[in-house]
């Protein structure tokens, strides 16, 4: 077998081999990801029509402080801990409060912003968008899911890759079939020319979801993010320091990952211990790099006691951040507040850092002080989400989202009917490849994605050992 020539012929059966293999394995984990990413792409739409009268409200021509919300939404739940406040993303919008009790699963608050009136609550995780949220995330197996779900879209990536080499068109063959399938056929040849041709027509936009959602994985987007910030072209280098006393503590644990991509490894900002100090203005200085200085919140006129959310709006005020935004309260004494704008378009995007204690703005960090790489992502991300240019975008990512549920289904229904009863029927390799293509094939697989470089060699190993059991004396 080791012998035999490694021909056009004997790759195109290994490349088969090998999308048979992934295609089989990774289906039900796709069509996971397929449909909770179809879901969660509508989460707005689908949050406001199953729960109108927690998200809207009557349109009213002022507010009630933030604290006043906050005292609302824990009276409601006294034994618990508001650790975050979206403020209404439009008129006629309610306030989201994030509190967590001392037993249970956290719970979202909606408060009606003009009168104060706590409108209701639920567990995010049992909604249908958070379970898709969630699951898409890491199948709801923390870690571990988010490995797999890395897995099988690294791997996703791959079966295109080789189902569009597969696809390529031999000598002699037409468009017929090729580009267009044929209606006149039946069986598994009609379903086989459907794949095809539906896995051609959604190649570049199912390979673009799956880039843009990898930087969220633990091993592609770590990696990612390391390289960029190392190279000087994501987390910008001079907002690391904050102007302020940091510590190991990233934002994406300060904020339970509330925040942009970018800022999640950021090292979170540490409130000054508390001093006697007269109050300054809370309007910032006219220079646009003032945020770096000492801007003072008015309401920080008993230092030794935190200023409250309500300076706190008064800070983001005065530098110009109106909402909506993500005000993340601090969850220690030393801890800062994280007051992140979130929009759909990245170029928004903005993140301001406030002394809990004195209210002076640690530091301020916009989408224009990103790298090149950290701008990229975040657009990806946005495009990724079917946010960056309204419903348009939403239905342009729902076409590869129904591609890849019909590709997941379609490959091993025809698997199932050609195959023989009681085996698996895997197309049979016409000769080992060289070692040579071994480490060039895990090579190319492991520098773009090293999950499945690791997961291509663990295969390899386990498919020798086979074969060396079946065939010992050519092994």
């Amino acid at each position: 077998m080791r012998d035999a020539r490694w021909s056009a012929a004997a790759l195109y059966r290994a490349v088969w081999r090998w999308h048979f293999y992934a295609g089989l394995i990774c289906a039900p984990f796709l069509i996971i990801l397929a449909v909770t990413g179809a879901i969660y792409l509508f989460n707005d739409e689908i949050n406001d029509f199953v729960y109108p009268d927690l998200r809207f409200v009557p349109s009213a021509q002022g507010a009630v402080p933030l604290s006043a919300m906050a005292a609302a939404a824990l009276a409601a739940y006294p034994d618990g801990k508001v650790t975050r406040i979206d403020t209404p993303k439009g008129e006629g919008r309610s306030v989201e409060l994030f509190v967590t009790p001392q037993q249970g699963a956290p719970r979202r608050v909606f408060v009606d912003p003009g009168t104060g009136r706590v409108l209701g609550s639920y567990v995010y995780t049992r909604t249908l968008v958070g379970f898709a949220d969630v699951a898409h995330g890491s199948l709801m197996l923390g870690t571990f899911g988010d490995a797999v779900v890395e897995l099988a879209a690294c791997w996703g990536f791959i079966l295109i890759v080789t189902g569009l080499y597969l696809w390529w068109p031999r000598p002699g063959m037409g468009i017929a079939g090729v580009l267009v399938p044929r209606f006149s056929l039946r069986g598994r040849a009609f379903w086989k020319e459907w794949h095809a041709a539906i896995g051609l027509w959604t190649a570049v936009l199912v390979m673009f979801l799956i880039l843009t959602g990898l930087p969220w994985a633990s091993v592609w987007g770590d990696l990612l993010r390391r390289g960029t910030d190392f190279a000087g072209i994501g987390y910008p280098v001079s907002h690391r320091g904050h102007g302020a006393s940091i510590t190991s503590t990233t934002v994406k644990q300060a904020t339970d990952g509330a925040g942009p991509w970018t800022t999640e490894n950021a090292p979170a900002p540490e409130s000054a211990a508390p001093q006697s100090a007269a109050p300054q203005p809370a309007v910032p200085e006219s220079d646009p790099h003032a945020h770096h200085g000492a801007a003072m919140a008015p309401a920080a006129q008993a230092e030794s006691q935190a200023i409250g959310v309500d300076a706190v709006a008064q800070v983001a005020a005065a530098h110009g951040m109106a909402g909506p935004y993500r005000m993340n309260l601090p969850r220690n004494p030393t801890a800062a507040y994280i007051v992140f704008s979130y929009p759909d378009q990245p170029e928004g995007q903005r993140t301001l850092y406030v002394d809990q204690y004195s209210g002076r703005v640690l530091d301020d960090v916009r989408f224009a002080d990103y790298g090149i790489a950290a701008k990229a992502v975040e657009l990806g991300v946005q495009l990724h989400m079917g946010n960056y240019f309204g419903r348009l975008n939403q239905i342009v990512m729902l076409i590869p989202c129904l591609g890849i549920i019909f590709l997941s289904i379609t490959g091993p229904y025809m698997w199932w009917r050609r195959r023989p009863r009681g085996r698996l029927a895997a197309p049979r390799a016409l000769a080992a490849p060289t070692l040579r293509t071994l480490v060039l094939l895990i090579l190319a697989l492991a520098i773009p994605f090293p999950l499945a470089g690791a997961s291509l060699l663990l295969c390899l190993a386990l498919d020798g050992a086979i074969r060396a059991l079946r065939h010992p004396r050519a092994a």
